[in-house]
């Protein structure tokens, strides 16, 4: 059929999003922000070319009648003779630097159309690549792995970024088109079912975003030049312009993407990377404009949105009508950091203020943020806001992440880098914490493929990124090792990509390890660990430097738990003056879950009795739980003399 204009040519049709091509009763509306330029046209594939309707506020937009899903389109501003990629286009099938893709976003028919979304509480996070997740590296190959993380009790996946990227792979994070699912994993309506199998599996879908820079290859700058500031320094390229000269467009090219993500995919939420890069001085912060928008998409859905911020603002975390931005949660770095001195003993670069320690545990579990104001050395100024008034849950904590694994530079987890006990003693510190635990793929069965960072850079920028890559791991004094500079992966490496991905068969192989993460999350679920009753439901003491107690309270004293945790050498105890060792009401400490249990690969359970002098094994962790049980009586008087001379002498 040929396309024709319809008398609708200035956008009178009612669109969902301010940009983009959508399909609105039968009709294509395709609208785009390029206040730099007189006039603006639509090129078809065919080769036809209609030109658009000036709007105000330097929007174009015009109406094509008869146009299929599918169809190819280009867009041509004043008379350049290179045509361009929408910047909001659905889908670049041949990347993104080549035509963009009409795609009907209501053809997909949902199946969990019952699904009322991720709430901030009780969730267990798994973070995914979706490109080394699965030899595959697709949509469709990942959804098969759903029934394992279903089992294994995630309750909520935390997606790399999928936009548009220059190259084969990459991480994600220097996307060109925030709109547009890259080509690599399949077809937009393939991550809908993705998502949507998710969904009937009772695991919610979050999309990590990136906001506060464009990658190498982006054209925004010729559609506006206000897409970009160079009033604020961003180490990863120019800075999006939220609050200069002609940023309205750009705000709402941003925050209406953070709809689109969740009203159209049905994402349960988003993860923000590097906040602290969304220079804003406007009346409303971009993030609140993000949140807002995102809650409004989801409708009746709970939605779930998270932050990654270095400076550890807490004021992300704090609710909109309390002058906050009005997020749920924030990666915290701080308890990665006393993990990994813990698990290495190493201090170098980031890690340096962190010890490792029983109390840096302690006050992680309480209070969230190590840091909420203090003197941080590292930086060699105060860092973080305050925080004790958050809840457990406005934090994320982990063992490891993308950025962390990579930044050990030969891409080894933390299994690779402590020893197995030391390791499931974490891993119990981690799931049974009151925080929300986040995994990263491949954490559950000790995987031991790699997590390089990869990009697939051509021409000059191969050896520009290898620069800056080393330069970065630089920070770590052993990586100044010139050998190192030699013998780094080479991130524009195909085979640095493929070497990223998952061995499933390792899975069945360390199935010990699954083992010890399935009940770790049956026992979170099932008892009173996760903070549910709120920010005094926990509290802690120190044993040793490296061993630690916390007490998880509730309001059935039977239901009160003990978490013990020995990260250093075998412990000691012969009486604590610690009210938190002590059992409720006509009940005694009984083992009820060790790290040690053979089932994980541990040397056996040890028969603990704290009525008498007891023992804590070196890096293990132990769970008590209260049962009915008489409390030993005081010996008799001759007994006791005996007892207390010896101990006296």
């Amino acid at each position: 059929m040929q396309s024709k204009l319809t008398s609708g040519a200035r956008g009178s049709s009612k669109r969902r999003y301010p940009v983009g091509a959508e399909i609105v009763n039968g009709v294509t509306s395709f609208r785009i922000w390029a206040p730099n330029h007189p006039t603006a046209s639509i090129v078809l594939g065919s080769g036809m070319e209609y030109p658009m309707y000036r709007e105000e506020d330097g929007y174009f937009s015009l109406e094509v009648d008869a146009l299929e899903t599918g169809t190819l389109y280009q867009i041509r501003l004043g008379d350049e003779p290179e045509c361009l990629p929408d910047p909001a286009s659905r889908f670049q099938p041949e990347g993104p630097s080549g035509p963009s893709m009409l795609v009907d976003s209501s053809s997909y028919q949902w199946q969990a159309t019952d699904w009322l979304g991720v709430s901030p509480n009780g969730q267990v996070l798994y973070e995914m690549h979706i490109g080394t997740f699965t030899p595959e590296g697709t949509y469709a190959a990942a959804a098969g792995k759903l029934p394992l993380l279903k089992d294994l009790g995630i309750t909520c996946l935390e997606l790399m970024p999928l936009n548009e990227f220059l190259g084969e792979f990459g991480w994600g994070y220097d996307g060109v088109l925030p709109y547009a699912p890259t080509r690599l994993y399949g077809h937009p309506d393939e991550l809908r079912s993705f998502i949507d199998s998710a969904h009937q599996s009772g695991i919610g879908v979050i999309l990590d975003v990136v906001y506060n820079h464009f990658g190498v290859g982006e054209k925004f700058s010729a559609f506006s030049t206000d897409y970009f500031t160079d009033r604020y320094f961003n180490e990863w390229g120019s800075s999006v312009n939220f609050d200069g000269e002609n940023c309205q467009g750009v705000r709402e090219f941003i925050s209406k993407n953070a709809a689109y993500w969740i009203d159209e995919y049905h994402l349960d939420g988003l993860r923000l990377d590097a906040t602290q890069a969304l220079f804003d001085a406007s009346t409303e912060h971009v993030v609140t404009l993000i949140s807002r928008e995102a809650r409004a998409a989801g409708g009746r859905r709970s939605i779930y949105l998270l932050a990654e911020n270095e400076p550890q603002d807490t004021g992300l975390l704090r609710a909109i009508e309390e002058e906050g931005m009005g997020l749920n949660a924030a990666w915290n770095d701080d308890f990665h950091h006393s993990a990994m001195v813990a698990a290495t003993g190493k201090m170098e670069a980031y890690y340096h203020d962190h010890r490792g320690h029983a109390q840096e545990f302690i006050s992680a579990a309480k209070y969230g943020y190590l840091f909420q104001g203090q003197r941080y050395d590292w930086q060699n100024a105060p860092r973080g806001t305050p925080g004790f008034h958050l809840h457990p849950e406005c934090f994320v904590h982990f063992l490891q992440n993308h950025d962390q694994i990579a930044n050990s530079a030969r891409g080894l987890r933390v299994n690779q880098l402590t020893s197995p006990a030391r390791l499931r003693a974490l891993t119990a510190l981690l799931l049974l914490g009151p925080q929300t635990p986040m995994l990263f793929q491949g954490q559950e069965f000790g995987a031991t493929t790699p997590f390089y960072y990869f990009a697939d850079s051509r021409g000059e920028m191969i050896d520009q990124v290898r620069r800056g890559r080393i330069e970065f791991l630089k920070q770590f004094p052993s990586l100044k090792d010139p050998d190192f500079e030699n013998n780094m992966p080479l991130p524009s490496d195909r085979l640095t990509f493929e070497r990223s991905k998952l061995k499933w068969d390792e899975y069945v192989a360390n199935e010990h390890l699954v083992a010890l993460h399935r009940d770790l999350l049956v026992l979170r679920r099932d008892n009173i660990f996760g903070g549910q009753k709120g920010r005094r439901a926990v509290d802690g003491s120190i044993l040793d430097r490296s061993a630690l107690l916390l007490r998880f309270f509730a309001d059935n004293p039977e239901e009160q738990r003990l978490l013990l945790v020995n990260l250093g050498h075998d412990l000691s105890i012969h009486s604590r003056p610690d009210p938190l060792l002590a059992p409720p009401r006509d009940c005694q400490w009984n083992v009820e879950w060790s790290s040690e249990d053979m089932n994980y690969g541990g040397s056996g359970r040890r028969p603990m009795d704290l009525q008498h002098r007891w023992g804590l094994p070196a890096d293990c962790a132990v769970v008590l739980a209260p049962r009915r049980q008489a409390r030993n009586k005081t010996p008799p008087p001759e007994d006791l003399d005996r007892w207390q001379e010896a101990i006296s002498s």
